[in-house]
């Protein structure tokens, strides 16, 4: 049997490519992750990163290690990953405004700066960006797209844990997927919406 085509989970900050990560691990995905960005407050089961993806665009070495693996592909970086495979995607959907405000809880957490813009102004940009997205990847048959409603994932995980293992092909453990949703972890929903 041929292993799966990488697993690339993908979105924007803050929208639940890691909890995307933790339900594949548990259903039986190997993450490809290198562990150096350790859990927190913000993420307390981990970032499941891997740290040459920043590099995707001068390093494609390691996309074949990623075959039959879950790897996390920040939004922006998509386009730089080589058409000469196939992939299957989940790309993880949240809303705009939670992001912003989610994004903007983890960096006073951590006294870091942000990037200095007004909320609505980063909301405008991260909407530009997921449009320029979803158009390069309605070129490219060879990514195969599931999207995934973080809001929908909390609420209904055996539901989605359903969808995301029909999506891979098959074979995963959707019981344990499912239990690794942790709904208490949902913070910063809904006051923003209209950012």
């Amino acid at each position: 049997m041929t292993a799966r085509p990488p697993i690339i989970v993908t979105g924007l900050p803050r929208s639940g490519t890691s909890l995307a990560m933790q339900i594949l691990a548990a259903g039986g995905v190997p993450p490809l992750t290198d562990h150096q960005r350790t859990p927190d407050t913000d993420n307390p089961r981990g970032y499941f990163e891997f740290e040459r993806v920043k590099q995707l665009k001068t390093d494609k070495g390691w996309l074949d290690e990623a075959r039959g693996r879950a790897v996390k592909v920040v939004h922006m970086l998509l386009a730089e990953l080589p058409d000469d495979r196939d992939y299957l995607v989940i790309f993880m959907r949240r809303d705009v405004g939670e992001v912003v405000q989610s994004q903007a809880a983890m960096l006073a957490r951590s006294g870091r700066p942000g990037a200095g813009l007004p909320a609505g102004r980063l909301s405008e940009i991260y909407r530009q960006q997921l449009a320029a997205v979803e158009r390069w990847l309605s070129s490219r048959p060879r990514f195969v797209v599931l999207d995934v409603p973080y809001a929908g994932l909390v609420e209904e995980p055996a539901l989605w844990a359903e969808r995301v293992n029909t999506h891979v092909g098959g074979g995963l453990d959707t019981r344990e997927m499912a239990r690794a949703v942790d709904p208490a972890l949902y913070r910063n929903r809904g006051s923003a919406n209209e950012l």
